[in-house]
């Protein structure tokens, strides 16, 4: 799973990029008791861990959003301190793990962060012995678990948010189309997943070389596995800075007709916002937050600090929004494992969410589509667990 949150530069880079972000395996350290006491009548040491000193110069960026996105919700709670305590990681393992250990010897009692996936899982495996809780902005949920737990969108939850939308729609027969990659096979049993989840059929799945040409390749294979399965939807996970372009284009002309096959992209297709003129991604679905959340943010991000948040920027804003929501009731054990995983989710900056024991989290999603080259939401995000598209 995409732990790094950057748009690849070019298909190739994708592939690198894509390559390189998972290989980790989950670790899961017990915490006893799971999460340490606090004293909610007092400021509440919550510690930051941002890529700020990174080599990248995007990442000093994004670290600036971060934690202006978590000041912006610490200034919104009320009856709530936070004690913020900003810690850099240089974007690095080794320097998340040293921090984490010094924040908690300094007293936190819980860790927002860090991005990257491998810093995520080090920072976790530093302060289990503590007893340290660690939410993370990785969506890479083979680091979820024990005390680490993923802020960041993952594949299982948007394919799960579609294919119940596509099953209403009547979509029982589903052709998956992936890239042969590991994070390729991630989002092709994520949709696996949620094709069965909903009882629709899966009817197969091609595989292509993550490259200009492995997608031409794939072409033929696509058109004629959907000639003899006959599927009423076809599941691209392609990235829109990868190889959806291509497909969107090469699959319609191949003969895959988008009006009798509906395409669904596991990704979002609204980003940048170019693709909204390709004519291959028109009547498509996908998933986004909430439109209208993630505006008012935005909005009150850009008048605070001048400018728009970066895209994992609310990230932050919602591990806050998190921590104070359950300090706020006054329980000692308020970040515990068990009052994270509470069923009834938090409120973000971009809808409801909530996170689950194994780590990973579940997002309320809006089911978009575009027509006329503008994006028009088909079923919108719902407001609380329980109701539509959970």
């Amino acid at each position: 799973m995409f732990n790094r949150f950057r748009p690849a530069r070019s298909f190739l880079k994708g592939a690198v990029a894509g390559l390189a972000l998972l290989g980790l395996a989950a670790c899961e350290p017990t915490l006893g008791g799971g999460g340490p006491s606090v004293n909610t009548s007092a400021p509440v040491p919550v510690a930051l861990l941002v890529p700020k000193g990174s080599a990248d110069s995007g990442d000093a960026v994004l670290a600036q959003s971060l934690e202006n996105a978590a000041r912006l919700a610490i200034a919104d709670l009320s009856g709530v301190q936070i004690d913020l305590r900003v810690y850099a990681t240089a974007g690095r393992a080794d320097v998340a793990q040293q921090v984490a250990a010094q924040a908690v010897n300094e007293g936190a009692k819980i860790i927002i962060g860090p991005l990257y996936g491998e810093a995520a899982n080090a920072a976790g495996v530093a302060v289990a012995g503590k007893g340290i809780n660690v939410l993370s902005f990785s969506n890479n949920t083979t680091i979820a678990g024990g005390n680490v737990f993923v802020l960041g969108p993952t594949f299982d939850n948007t394919a799960n948010r579609l294919m119940s939308y596509a099953s209403k729609q009547g979509k029982k027969r589903v052709l998956t189309v992936h890239a042969d990659t590991v994070s390729g096979q991630l989002a092709r049993n994520a949709a696996h997943g949620a094709i069965a989840k909903t009882g629709a059929e899966n009817v197969g799945s091609v595989a292509y070389q993550f490259s200009q040409q492995g997608v031409i390749a794939a072409v033929d294979q696509v058109k004629s596995t959907a000639a003899t399965s006959q599927p009423d939807a076809l599941f691209l996970t392609a990235q829109t800075s990868g190889a959806l372009p291509l497909f969107s284009q090469l699959l319609p002309e191949a003969g895959v007709d988008p009006a009798t096959t509906q395409y669904i992209g596991l990704t979002r297709w609204d980003v940048p916002a170019q693709t909204l003129e390709l004519p291959g991604v028109q009547g498509g679905w996908f998933a986004m937050p909430d439109p209208g959340k993630t505006q008012q943010f935005q909005q009150r991000y850009s008048q605070a600090y001048g400018g728009l948040p970066h895209p994992v920027g609310g990230l932050a804003y919602d591990g806050i929004a998190a921590i104070g929501a359950l300090v706020k009731a006054g329980k000692s054990d308020a970040l515990t494992i068990g009052a994270l995983t509470q069923g009834a989710g938090f409120q973000g900056v971009n809808g409801i969410f909530r996170l689950h024991a194994d780590g990973t989290n579940e997002r309320g999603l809006a089911v978009a589509t575009i027509r006329d080259k503008k994006v028009v939401v088909i079923d919108p995000a719902p407001t609380s667990f329980g109701g539509i598209g959970f």
